[in-house]
């Protein structure tokens, strides 16, 4: 039971991340989507990655250079994963006046405008409420932050139907999820809000607002989710939650 929970993280973090995995992991569609309970967990690894990015880097630079250098790292960590999910996702959704058009902009992997002002704009306001943050809040906010993220994403596997029907990058994921999946997952993301004041609970109901828009969102403009889709609730959901910890409450 216990090699079947490692194989399950590993898969997780390969599928999630570039960093390599022993051969023994071994791969299959039922194993991946077995392993999408443990998704906030990378979320943990990432986010505490990019803490001790962060918290060497302030000690030669500025703490704005020290946010930004540890941006650049969970870039390169996950391979941009996520972002360029947000990205096919807002040309898809704003770009095509049909669902089935959508779906045909969001698998062309050229970026559009729509796709380049959401990377701007979310990268943007996530460095400046980060920067906002003090030295040492800030390490343990990138944990929550990127956990309660793709716990977040992983919700919408649980509530929503996959939209395509010819296969996709994330279809191996797209079988459902059962609730106890869903319950350890939220529970796995939540869980570094304990390390963190009680304001940030106020982000709670921010995401659950944020939530209700995006799932309309998927159902009215896509019919369900893609892994575009997916990306973009992370990335989003990790921007609404820096923004709510970072203001003035």
């Amino acid at each position: 039971m216990l090699i079947k929970q490692c194989r399950l993280i590993l898969t997780a973090l390969a599928f999630l991340t570039r960093i390599p995995i022993p051969a023994w992991v071994g791969y299959s569609d039922a194993q991946l989507n077995a392993a999408v309970r443990y998704f906030p967990l990378i979320g943990w690894l990432v986010g505490a990655l990019a803490a001790g990015v962060y918290s060497l880097s302030v000690l030669l630079w500025s703490p704005a250079i020290a946010v930004l250098l540890s941006m650049v790292f969970t870039l390169l960590l996950t391979g941009a994963f996520h972002e360029d999910g947000l990205a096919d996702f807002y040309d898809g959704v704003y770009g095509g006046l049909t669902v089935a058009r959508r779906l045909e902009i969001m698998k062309d992997s050229r970026v559009g405008t729509y796709g380049v002002l959401a990377l701007l704009a979310v990268l943007g306001l996530k460095f400046a409420a980060l920067s906002s943050m003090t030295m040492t809040q800030l390490p343990w906010v990138l944990i929550a932050g990127h956990s309660l993220s793709r716990a977040f994403a992983v919700s919408f596997i649980y509530s929503h139907d996959y939209a395509r029907s010819e296969g996709g990058k994330v279809q191996v994921v797209a079988q459902g999820l059962r609730l106890p999946a869903l319950i350890f997952a939220l529970l796995v993301g939540c869980l570094p809000l304990y390390g963190l004041p009680l304001s940030a609970l106020w982000a709670l109901p921010a995401l659950l607002v944020l939530r209700v828009w995006f799932a309309r969102t998927l159902t009215k403009q896509l019919g369900g989710y893609t892994g575009d889709a997916l990306g973009a609730a992370q990335q989003l959901s990790e921007l609404v939650f820096y923004l709510v910890v970072s203001a003035r409450l």
